[in-house]
């Protein structure tokens, strides 16, 4: 009886696993992408690769594959690149600041958006190795005239920053979110913006989620792990 009660569970794991196991393949042969844990399989179903729209993007996209490819660094993965250009792009952003620059995939996705405006990406990297990678990178992509990219430690280095910023992107040190924030508020255009990547109950840092959350002159939402925040005035 044991045994027979053994078999019986022992086939019902099994069938759950496989039924699982083929779920997740059907959903990547649907997409041709892995799910993500911060995004329903509804978003990813729906939501196809971009389109590019002259050979100038055509060779951005070549190069962000590239990237993907061949340099392992952490990156964001390219729905949240893909929205970082949207937002420069529709809000006209002229100045965009980002901490974080790795091997620059944001940056890309950032310049794509810029190049559009006239506008132009202030991106820090503390690590030379990434920067290095990163502005041969934005050369190849037909971007060096719209990124500048600033090595060491940005704590330090915004200090030297003036100007009136559009929009911000965080993805670097998470303890240091906070920091940035109170950094480049005054500078932050009313109707100005603020994505802070990584944010998720695992690694949000709980001082910059209290004050992106209590503040009466911001509101957030957090979508697929990511926060986006509007100064209002």
């Amino acid at each position: 009886m044991k045994t027979s009660i053994q078999f019986a569970s022992c086939l019902f794991a099994a069938v759950v696993f496989l039924s699982m196991t083929a779920m997740v393949h059907a959903q990547q042969r649907g997409t041709g992408r892995a799910p993500s844990g911060d995004r329903s399989t509804g978003d990813i179903e729906l939501e196809k690769p971009p389109v590019p729209l002259d050979e100038f993007e055509q060779t951005a996209l070549k190069v962000l594959g590239d990237i993907q490819a061949n340099q392992a660094f952490r990156n964001v993965p390219e729905n949240d690149g893909r929205l970082l250009r949207i937002m420069a792009q529709s809000m006209g952003a002229k100045n965009v600041v980002e901490l974080g620059t790795s091997t620059g995939i944001s940056g890309i996705w950032l310049g794509l958006g810029l190049k559009e405006t006239g506008g132009h990406l202030t991106t820090y990297e503390i690590d030379s190795d990434r920067a290095a990678k990163a502005r041969e990178n934005f050369k190849r992509a037909g971007l060096s005239d719209v990124i500048t990219v600033v090595e060491g430690d940005a704590h330090e280095k915004l200090k030297d920053f003036t100007g009136t910023v559009d929009m911000v992107f965080l993805d670097a040190d998470k303890e240091g979110y906070i920091d940035y924030l109170n950094t480049l508020m005054p500078m932050l255009r009313p109707g100005g913006l603020i994505l802070a990547h990584n944010i998720n109950p695992r690694m949000a840092h709980p001082p910059f989620m209290e004050a992106i959350t209590t503040d009466p002159n911001l509101d957030t939402v957090v979508r697929g792990g990511m926060s986006i925040t509007l100064k209002k005035k």
